[in-house]
């Protein structure tokens, strides 16, 4: 497993739509809660790998409060775990693929104002 020596110093939401962290590096990214969501580590979400094939558990469903965080809880001083309003909570975020997942998925200043438009427009901002 590759380590990486940096790690959030604040993880807020600027929105209740999105989560931005800032790190250890200087570098702050904003990413949305769907895309946190979407991209949740654990077995049920991206499947199990088990000698080599990675095995699927199914169709992934919405579900009421799919993509609403209710919490972040730190896991020692080595990972995150988020509880979602779906009851979903067994994504443990090591440092090392939430980094991955911000930098995958930033959103830019263009972006961000774009969501941010859209969900003024649905009056969820």
């Amino acid at each position: 497993m590759m380590t990486t020596s940096t790690f959030p110093t604040k993880i807020s939401r600027p929105k209740p739509y999105l989560l931005s962290i800032e790190w250890s590096d200087g570098v702050t990214t904003t990413i949305t809660l769907r895309t946190f969501r979407d991209e949740c580590p654990c077995a049920a979400c991206k499947g199990e790998t088990i000698m080599g094939t990675t095995y699927s558990f199914g169709m992934q469903v919405m579900t009421p409060g799919k993509y609403e965080l209710s919490s972040i809880q730190a896991v020692g001083n080595y990972a995150i775990q988020a509880d979602w309003k779906d009851g979903h909570n067994t994504g443990l975020y090591s440092w090392d693929i939430l980094r991955r997942i911000t930098d995958d998925f930033a959103l830019s200043s263009q972006q961000r104002e774009e969501i941010e438009r859209q969900a003024a427009n649905e009056g969820l901002a």
